[in-house]
């Protein structure tokens, strides 16, 4: 306060200025997530120098600025020197209190929600007593999304009681049905033959959220030409009780597949299916981020079919169709599978690796131990990206012929038939492609493939791949389009081989 002193002159105002102490501590209440040394390092340079305020104002600033980059609901709100230079930070955080869940209309109306909460709920990483972040929160709205029974979903936060914490609403649109029953079309591309050839049609029968709780069952039926799968699918996206986001998946199947694969065309004319029964369980779970593993137990009955659903176990070359030699082989298989997918983005990475064990339940089951892997790498090159992958695989033990590892095709080397270049116990296969935008969606490719049974063609059952002369390696370049679809890219590409022939290619989706 200023002191007035009498003069001749007038008043004399007198003003007593004391500097400010220096700093020597420091006491921070209120901060649960702000890092200690951040704090530190923010006072650092101030020990044993007398306080000044625009250095303080600064600190403030950049501790507020750190709770903002981090989407966080914090702030300082108060600050005070005391006696001996200790200074004392008060910083105020909101915390979660209650969360809600609000189930509305298409017109934002109020109305009875079909997902039980706790469904709901255990998807979040937000948690009561969490200083709420606003990140998180989006990423946990994105997550509610990819569920695929949610049309809309938005957080709301709202000041509880107490004036540090916060109470959470989440509107929750839900999708109008969670069943229903679809229809389509396809192209199959291991059908190189015939007046339809590669048509197939398609119908499902559907839930996405059975007993409100995400759990998925699909009943389904593809038709072509040739091949047709039944299927019943059922999957339990997250366990109940369980912490670590395990899945549960249980298939029944029915399936008949061309053998052109393997056994390519028969010269007589006839043509066979090998048909399969598969049923199994798997449980799938992330174990690190962008890793996932899966392991299995999976039965299977399996056997070769003329054109008239006779069972044979011979083609035309006399090559057994069956590793038993009976008309149908039994299998059961335990699954491991681990699997690291990356962002995305042209420049990211994936890596698969898949292991099949028999296990010799009865003697007469199958034993073989089956070993498949593959990579691929993005790089950009300025406007055009740069795509190698890689793919392998090895068998050993008593397997069925129609289980090798068939070279050529849309998804192998391009340029052959599905299948021509060999059908091995072994393989490995390389290909290089090279995109560049046109426009809008359209993108054009360069690619080179490459081949080989690593020449264990001749250890399959009956070498079906030496009585049909396929040559064991080969490689194939060529040319095409891709247009980018809510389904993956759509591609179209024309490729050669090294014997001189060209042939036209679809598929959707990224070259396995």
């Amino acid at each position: 306060m200023p002191v007035a002193v009498d003069t001749r002159d007038g008043i004399r105002l007198v003003f007593q200025v004391e500097p400010n102490q220096e700093f020597q501590g420091l006491v921070c209440e209120g901060a649960n997530v702000l890092p200690s040394k951040f704090i530190e390092d923010a006072f650092r340079d101030g020990y044993g120098k007398v306080v000044n305020i625009r250095r303080l104002d600064d600190v403030i600033n950049s501790i507020n600025g750190w709770y903002m980059e981090r989407g966080l609901f914090g702030m300082v709100s108060g600050i005070e020197i005391l006696s001996g230079g200790i200074i004392t930070l008060q910083v105020s955080e909101a915390e979660v209190n209650n969360m809600t869940i609000r189930f509305l209309d298409r017109t934002g109306e109020p109305t009875v929600g079909k997902t039980r909460p706790e469904t709901i709920l255990r998807q979040l990483t937000t948690k009561k007593g969490q200083v709420y972040s606003m990140l998180q929160g989006k990423r946990d709205v994105d997550t509610l999304l990819t569920m695929g029974i949610m049309e809309d979903v938005s957080i709301i936060p709202q000041p509880a009681g107490d004036s540090n914490k916060i109470d959470l609403t989440l509107n929750i649109v839900e999708r109008k049905s969670g069943g229903g029953i679809s229809a389509g079309g396809g192209i199959s591309s291991g059908i190189t033959s015939g007046p339809l050839a590669g048509l197939i049609g398609s119908c499902a029968i559907y839930h996405k959220n059975l007993f409100g709780k995400n759990q998925k069952l699909n009943v389904s039926l593809e038709r072509g030409q040739i091949d047709s799968i039944f299927r019943i699918n059922y999957t339990d996206p997250w366990i109940e009780g369980d912490d670590t986001r395990t899945s549960r998946s249980i298939m029944i199947q029915n399936s008949r597949t061309p053998g052109t694969l393997v056994h390519g065309n028969q010269p007589d004319s006839n043509s066979f299916t090998i048909g399969r029964v598969t049923a199994g369980i798997e449980y799938s779970r992330p174990f690190r981020p962008k890793w996932n593993g899966t392991l299995g137990l999976i039965f299977q009955r399996a056997g070769a079919h003329d054109d008239k659903g006779n069972p044979v176990i011979r083609d035309f070359y006399s090559s057994p169709l069956t590793a038993s030699g009976n008309t149908l082989d039994d299998m059961l298989l335990a699954k491991l599978e681990t699997v690291y997918t990356g962002s995305g983005d042209p420049g990211s990475s994936m890596f698969a690796f898949n292991m099949d064990q028999g296990i010799p339940v009865w003697p007469e089951w199958l034993v073989f131990n089956r070993l498949n892997a593959r990579a691929r790498k993005g790089l950009v090159l300025g406007p055009a990206c740069l795509r190698l992958s890689l793919s392998g695989g090895h068998v050993v033990g008593n397997f069925p012929p129609h289980e090798a590892f068939a070279i050529g095709g849309t998804n192998s080397v391009r340029g052959y038939e599905e299948g021509a270049v060999g059908s091995g116990r072994s393989c490995a296969i390389g290909c290089g492609e090279v995109s560049f935008p046109l426009t809008g969606p359209v993108e054009g490719v360069i690619f080179a493939d490459y081949g080989t049974d690593l020449g264990s063609g001749s250890t399959v059952p009956g070498d079906p791949a030496g009585a049909r002369l396929k040559p064991g390696s080969g490689y194939g370049y060529g040319l095409g389009i891709r247009v980018d679809s809510p389904l993956g890219p759509l591609r179209l590409e024309y490729a050669f081989n090294d014997q001189r022939t060209g042939r036209f290619h679809f598929g959707v989706g990224l070259r396995n």
